[in-house]
């Protein structure tokens, strides 16, 4: 039997799946708390422990990892104009894994200078500027990184033109740079793929160092990767298939999770009526990651965000059991027992992927021009999507997964949000998305079966 060891290092637990290539089965699956505070191989080494228990096995032949340990990536983007260069340089951080925690635009200020010192980014993305356009506002934002007392790692993806001289810049002041092809070299024009394989190979470089992973690594076959690009990769490859495998078409995908909730979609987002695009055209793999969205560490955010007043309480749950769900979860490790308590947290689950549609969709807006009233759409129109995929413990072990990822759908009260109008709903039971980006390194053919064997339909 030939097998394949995933592993996933999370910031609270580490979770390991072991495959059967031949039988393209998953075999067994195994839970450790993550030991980030002394050393990942001791949380590792009891869930594989578990892995053999279960299986009767003494080793793998080959193992793989992720990780989002000790909260991933954190980075910041610096670009001109925010529909632009910024939105570009976001695109392509967040489809590279990173938690884009800041945006800032035009020239930075001093205060924004400080604000950068005090997140204390793992990268910076310095963009600025189409090829042969604007190249003053990328010098002087690179001026003021270079006065941060701090050992910046700064990834430049502006101008071509001001290139040379923004990394001479940062150098000479002691900092880390990479430099790369411009995000946007033209209007319009998105160049993400540059920037992502950049972001990926800091993470390999560094990151794994910083959080104590670097004695992990020698015991894997192959980079330990974020594990947002993991499930990344694996919906672009359930979306669109590999040689004669097809794959899901067109596809959403959520991952509802304790501090955030990361959307995927997978579609081409072009307007379906008559309506001109205004701003960048999206790629077709899009991810955005909601920071304050989510159903432990980043519930008092959530709870702020949802507007009691639209939002019914599902039948069963009183608001007095919802408040006290809420008080018990500042304990962050709290796991809901009761019925009231399972339902408080299914209705959360459900207004955490609302809210975060809202925010990644594309939106309809009227525009009045001197030729008369027009329509114009901004961001990606979702209402084709053929799959709402759900992941993530609140909606894998939710009482009803389908009223959960139906937070997702389109609303005759909001017809200006381009949500899906009729999909079919797919659960990810086993929590098999991230392992499956793993396995798509190795072979894509066989994480795209195993996927399409275990996500289970609504």
């Amino acid at each position: 039997m030939k097998t394949i060891l995933t592993i996933d290092f999370g910031s609270t637990n580490t979770k390991v799946t072991l495959i059967d290539v031949d039988k393209k089965e998953i075999i067994a699956n195994a839970v450790a708390y993550t030991t980030i505070e002394t050393d990942v191989r001791v949380g590792l080494n009891k869930a594989k422990e578990e892995i053999y228990k279960q299986c009767g096995i003494g080793k793998v032949d080959y193992q793989i990892a992720c990780s989002s340990a000790a909260g991933g990536l954190k980075m910041i983007s610096c670009g001109l104009v925010p529909d632009l260069t910024v939105k570009a340089s976001k695109m392509a951080a967040s489809s590279a894994g990173a938690k884009v925690l800041k945006c800032y635009s035009y020239e930075l200020s001093e205060v924004e200078q400080k604000e950068i010192h005090d997140i204390n980014p793992d990268i910076i993305l310095l963009c600025g500027g189409i090829d042969g356009g604007n190249k003053e506002v990328i010098i002087h934002n690179a001026k003021v990184l270079a006065d941060i007392d701090l050992p910046l790692c700064v990834i430049v993806a502006g101008n071509k033109s001001a290139s040379s001289k923004v990394c001479s810049i940062l150098r000479d002041a002691g900092k880390s740079v990479i430099p790369c092809e411009n995000v946007l070299p033209d209007f319009g024009n998105l160049n993400i793929f540059p920037v992502k394989n950049s972001i990926r190979d800091v993470f390999i470089d560094r990151i794994i160092h910083a959080k104590g992973l670097d004695e992990a690594q020698k015991l894997m076959n192959d980079d330990i990767i974020p594990t947002p690009l993991a499930v990344f990769e694996a919906a672009e490859l359930l979306s669109n298939g590999v040689d004669n495998l097809q794959g899901l078409g067109r596809l959403l995908l959520f991952d509802v999770g304790g501090a955030t909730t990361d959307v995927y979609s997978m579609n081409d987002g072009n307007p379906k009526v008559n309506v001109y695009l205004k701003g960048l055209k999206e790629p077709y793999a899009k991810r955005t990651v909601e920071g304050d969205i989510g159903v432990r560490y980043s519930l008092p955010f959530l709870v702020e965000a949802i507007d009691f007043t639209k939002s019914a309480l599902p039948d069963g749950l009183k608001l007095e059991e919802l408040n006290e769900w809420i008080t018990k979860c500042k304990d962050c490790s709290s796991i809901p027992a009761t019925e009231s308590e399972r339902l408080s947290d299914m209705f959360f689950a459900r207004n955490a992927i609302e809210i975060s549609v809202n925010r990644h969709c594309g939106i309809i807006e009227e525009v009045y021009t001197h030729m008369g009233r027009i329509f114009s759409q901004t961001g990606k129109d979702l209402t084709d999507i053929d799959y709402v995929i759900g992941a993530g413990g609140s909606v894998i072990n939710s009482l009803n997964p389908k009223y959960v990822l139906e937070g997702s759908l389109f609303s005759e009260n909001e017809p200006n949000m381009l949500k899906p109008q009729n999909p079919k709903f797919l659960l990810d039971k086993r929590n098999i998305m991230a392992s499956m980006g793993l396995v798509s390194k190795i072979d894509k053919k066989l994480s795209l079966e195993i996927m399409k064997k275990y996500l289970i339909a609504l």
